[in-house]
């Protein structure tokens, strides 16, 4: 198994939605573009991950929309280097279709209130429903690995929270835990390495808003 020695995740730049919740309105979630600001959070970025692979060859896994596409493309990888496979089960979490603002915030609220892992939107999806397509994601991405020629990165080029509860169904993480965490900021990376051990490790964690709050032995594995 020819498993990659980095698993890159980032968020895409700052988007339309990012600056102007209103905008929900008017456009659907998955076309929104980024802002001039978002342009320049991915082209940054994409400095550093040129600097990080080098000549080496990528995997690139992108989410179907609009920002996530942008982002990419703001990176300016070497195409004869990189494989870009648009992955659905890499969305943003479904929130219902034409949204109106006052409701959404007060699902919001619910969500806060209910935990984020668990509260589902009206005619969208809980957490819980993206940890279980994230989940089927790594299954399809660990056989991919059985290629020996396989790249040795691997990048995913996605949303905040697919990023959280990709790491949390990676190693194992609790719903406590999970609940603990805030996203990244937009364009932010997170990497997995993969050390002498044959173990993956994550480069730098996610930044907490609270303690972790378990309710039995499982306590906290992160």
């Amino acid at each position: 198994m020819a498993r990659p020695r980095r698993i890159v995740l980032v968020r895409h730049g700052e988007s339309a939605g990012n600056v102007d919740d209103t905008v929900y309105e008017r456009e659907p979630d998955h076309a929104l573009a980024l802002t001039e600001r978002g342009w320049q959070q991915a082209e940054e970025t994409g400095k550093k991950l040129r600097e990080l692979f080098g000549r080496e060859r990528v995997s690139v896994y992108v989410s179907p929309y609009r920002r996530t596409h942008e982002t990419l493309r703001a990176f300016h990888l070497d195409p004869d280097r990189v494989r870009v496979r648009e992955e659905p089960r890499l969305r943003e979490q479904d929130w219902g279709n034409w949204q109106d603002r006052d409701d959404v915030r007060l699902q919001k609220a619910y969500r806060d209130a209910y935990g984020h892992f668990f509260y589902r939107f009206a005619q969208g999806e809980s957490g819980a429903d993206v940890y279980d397509r994230v989940g089927g994601f790594l299954e399809s991405l660990f056989r991919s690995f059985e290629d020996p020629d396989h790249p040795p990165n691997v990048l995913l080029v996605t949303h905040g929270l697919a990023m959280r509860l990709f790491c949390m169904r990676w190693f194992h993480w609790t719903v406590a835990e999970f609940e603990s965490l805030s996203n990244p900021g937009n364009g932010e990376m997170r990497m997995l390495l993969l050390g002498d051990d044959g173990k993956y490790t994550l480069d730098r964690p996610f930044e907490r808003w609270r303690d972790p709050e378990p309710y039995g032995i499982t306590g906290e594995s992160g």
